[in-house]
């Protein structure tokens, strides 16, 4: 039975919408969320949804723009604190592991997508938001190489991809584990580790 539910502005109820689909990607394949699941979440009518999103893709893509958004806010704050690009980087891996440890399937449904082989526009906006986090990475890189604080040879591309790749692998361990809560407990021991392949000089 649907209950009636109290009207919500037009963005708010968007936000509840793309909550619902985080919540059942926990739970479940994200191929497998339907737009009926989705209003069953929420209490909803299948015709409420569509209302507030024309298709299922766009609601992808708002989901997609929320991980954005939230996991940018969360990154751009940590590394504001920063006192040198190398603190950067420290705070940018922990702001980027706390934030997985919180919302466990935004890898899951980062991956399902990534992972399809057609190139449809929820995988496009997929491919933009990563490679926008891989250049964040390598600026931070740079100013690292410009201040002396890495190798003077260190390829910043690469280094790029292994940050980016300890994470992922972070993500893939703890979903292979199915607990979380494991995340961060091994992602503070590899962070020496990856410094030590930038050559920083740890206490």
């Amino acid at each position: 039975m649907i209950l009636p539910k109290t009207r919500l502005p037009a963005e708010a109820r968007q936000l509840e919408i793309v909550r619902a689909v985080l919540a059942l990607a926990a739970e479940d394949s994200p191929d497998a969320i339907t737009t009926q699941a989705i209003a069953q979440r929420m209490g909803l009518t299948q015709g409420a949804v569509f209302r507030h999103f024309p298709t299922r893709e766009a609601i992808w893509l708002a989901v997609v723009d929320w991980v954005e958004q939230n996991l940018g806010d969360a990154i751009a704050a940590a590394v504001t604190e920063a006192r040198d690009p190398v603190d950067g980087l420290r705070r940018l891996f922990e702001a980027h592991v706390a934030f997985i440890a919180a919302h466990p399937s935004v890898p899951r449904l980062i991956f399902n997508e990534m992972q399809k082989p057609a190139d449809h526009p929820v995988k496009q906006r997929v491919r933009g938001l990563l490679d926008r986090y891989r250049r964040r990475v390598s600026e931070l890189l740079a100013r690292a190489r410009a201040q002396a604080l890495v190798e003077p040879e260190l390829d910043e591309t690469a280094a790029a991809t292994l940050f980016v790749g300890t994470v992922q692998g972070l993500v893939v361990q703890t979903l292979l584990a199915g607990d979380p809560r494991t995340l961060q407990p091994v992602a503070r021991r590899l962070w020496p580790l990856y410094l030590r392949s930038l050559g920083v000089r740890q206490p």
